[in-house]
């Protein structure tokens, strides 16, 4: 069945997008590597964490929110898991696919010119203030991106990578399927809100589980704040100043002591309500993926986050 699926993604559908810098096919891409002496392909799960729906008879019970997990990276194994297939909005967390796309496929120096879709007119919608014939680089792009959460950097990075968003959105559950996230439709960058726009807390384990293997991205998500200087369509200069909306990195909420939150992303719409996917390490340096999805409100996100940290041994 692996294989089947592997050629017609492969072979059935045809894509749009730039052609990637430096391309290396890796194990992590389709989970296949060559075999040892015995000639067998390495299981498709081999290194990630496979787990049901989830027991809430074991560990907290996570009222007020309706899919948790955290995965023991190290190890492969999920320590707490709940309702982690069911399809919900993932709000912002969405944009971790987007910058997993742009550090595979993308040139961290290259200069990005904005286009006028970057003005998004939503209502809430978190915005860089980016505008029309702005030139800044793919790095400072993303760093809009994941540590304030600009949507219009999403479109922005979108456009860079595939010429328009509708190519991008292809490309992205192209990728994702070829991770394993089949309970995921992506129809924009940003994760604004759209019917048929929706993932799994195990979906994004599982795409935030090969974000993180990316320097640079681990680098951006544990900064608490930025600042940055890029240009106008007139050449003049414009200062961007932002700070990270992960409230354990700002210091307004803490974990347990035994854990120390490395970075991650949060999402907030009125349909996907609260949301955070974090990357964390235990004392001896063990990693550890958490996630909510759809929490009634910050403050049980964060109280429930707190408590899927205390589950780590």
């Amino acid at each position: 069945m692996i294989i089947l699926l592997f050629f017609c993604m492969e072979g059935c559908s045809v894509y749009s997008y730039k052609v990637p810098y430096e391309y290396n096919f890796k194990q992590s891409e389709y989970n296949m590597e060559a075999a040892t002496s015995n000639d067998r392909a390495k299981p498709f799960a081999d290194d990630i964490c496979v787990a049901d729906t989830g027991n809430t008879d074991i560990g907290p019970a996570l009222n007020g929110i309706e899919a948790a997990g955290i995965f023991d990276i190290d190890n492969c194994e999920a320590v707490y898991v709940k309702n982690i297939h069911n399809k919900l909005y993932p709000a912002s967390i969405t944009k971790i696919m987007t910058a997993l796309i742009a550090l595979k496929y993308g040139n961290p120096d290259d200069i990005i010119t904005v286009s006028s879709n970057v003005e998004i007119v939503e209502s809430g919608a978190t915005l860089l203030g980016l505008k029309e014939g702005d030139r800044l680089t793919l790095e400072q792009a993303l760093n809009g991106l994941l540590i304030y959460s600009g949507n219009d950097a999403g479109v922005a990075i979108a456009e860079y990578i595939s010429g328009n968003v509708e190519a991008f959105t292809a490309l992205m559950n192209k990728e994702a399927l070829a991770l394993g996230a089949t309970n995921t439709n992506f129809i924009n960058p940003h994760g604004l809100s759209d019917d048929s726009h929706y993932s799994s807390a195990y979906d994004l384990y599982l795409i935030f589980n090969e974000a993180v293997k990316y320097d640079k991205f681990r680098e951006i998500i544990g900064k608490r704040e930025y600042s940055t200087t890029y240009s106008d369509r007139d050449g003049k200069s414009k200062e961007m100043t932002i700070t990270n909306t992960n409230l354990y990195l700002t210091g307004e909420k803490t974990g347990p002591d035994k854990v120390t939150v490395v970075g991650g992303k949060t999402g907030t719409t009125n349909q996907a309500g609260s949301c955070l996917i974090l990357l964390s390490e235990d004392q001896n340096s063990h990693p550890y993926i958490s996630v909510i999805l759809n929490a009634q409100d910050k403050e049980l996100l964060y109280r429930g986050m707190s408590q899927l940290l205390d589950q780590v041994p």
